[in-house]
């Protein structure tokens, strides 16, 4: 059974603006190299066989890792459509009521002209299931909108409600898949960074 490790790329300018990033192909910022640049992979995943999204937010941290991902499309982030590049903060403000109504559907929330988290599963699992007869560990640099919907595959959750696996900043998020293909989750947050 194979171990999944999965990180987030790091930061970008909209990141820290707070704007839903989506599929724009927003660039690291230099705030977000200096980050990557102080980032130490755990042992057992510097030599695993290695995936990142297309965008280039996630092969540019890959490269800063010093690693050679193999380019999976499944791995982009989840489609905001008409929301990317707004702040939560905007959209609650703007769209007030489309956005309770969307926040109450939990895995089914789904700004317009984009992609639910479910859907997020939906396209990711074909790609995770193809892992489970793999016997080295396997690594991906990605985004957090699949990593919250992997999580939520991985340990029921309906995303109502508080994340009660709130995804850390400069950690590594670690995964098992079964034979069977079902995925749980190992370890939540393993630091990148010495503290």
């Amino acid at each position: 059974m194979p171990v999944l490790s999965l990180i987030r790329h790091a930061p970008t300018a909209w990141n820290e603006q707070g704007r839903m990033q989506g599929r724009a192909d927003i660039p690291l910022s230099d705030f977000g190299h200096s980050i990557a640049a102080t980032w130490q992979l755990p042992e057992e995943i510097r030599h695993a066989h290695w995936h990142s999204s297309p965008l280039t937010r996630t092969q540019q941290t890959a490269k800063i890792l010093g690693v050679n991902p193999i380019i999976e499309d499944r791995l982009i982030e989840m489609d905001w459509g008409a929301w990317e590049g707004e702040t939560l903060n905007d959209l609650r403000k703007n769209h007030s009521s489309s956005m309770v109504n969307q926040e109450l559907l939990g895995l089914d929330f789904c700004p317009s002209g984009g992609e639910s988290p479910r859907m997020v599963q939906e396209r990711v699992l074909p790609w995770l299931q193809s892992l489970k007869n793999i016997r080295f560990p396997v690594a991906a640099v990605t985004h957090k909108g699949l990593i919250r919907a992997v999580t939520a595959l991985a340990t029921g959750w309906d995303m109502l409600g508080k994340d009660p696996n709130k995804l850390h900043p400069n950690t590594c998020r670690q995964f098992m898949i079964s034979e069977n293909g079902k995925v749980s989750l190992l370890e939540p947050d393993i630091p990148l960074v010495e503290t």
